[in-house]
């Protein structure tokens, strides 16, 4: 017999008892947005500043979008980004 009471828990029930599921969630999904835009651009040949300069907007914003520790950019500005290289933001509730 298990005395466990967290066992068959998930670790997503975990982090929203510690409270830091949100937290973990928007770098989850930051790091992965991160990671699109710096393959696409790669793929593109694209440099950062090139990239800055067609989103209309500085280096260090850019920067900003592609670290993925970064969550508080806006939506706005992850939109032109996608512009830039040609995809599509989609966002949606679940």
């Amino acid at each position: 017999m298990n005395d466990n009471p967290n066992t068959g828990s998930s670790f997503d029930d975990f982090l929203k008892e510690e409270g830091l599921y949100e937290e973990c969630t928007a770098v989850a999904i930051k790091r992965v947005l991160a990671r699109q835009l710096t393959e696409e651009m790669k793929r593109q040949n694209l440099t950062k500043t090139e990239m800055a300069k067609q989103m209309q907007t500085s280096r260090a914003q850019l920067d900003r979008l592609l670290d993925p520790k970064k969550t508080g950019v806006s939506i706005e500005t992850i939109s032109r980004a996608a512009s830039v290289v040609g995809r599509q933001l989609r966002i949606e509730l679940v």
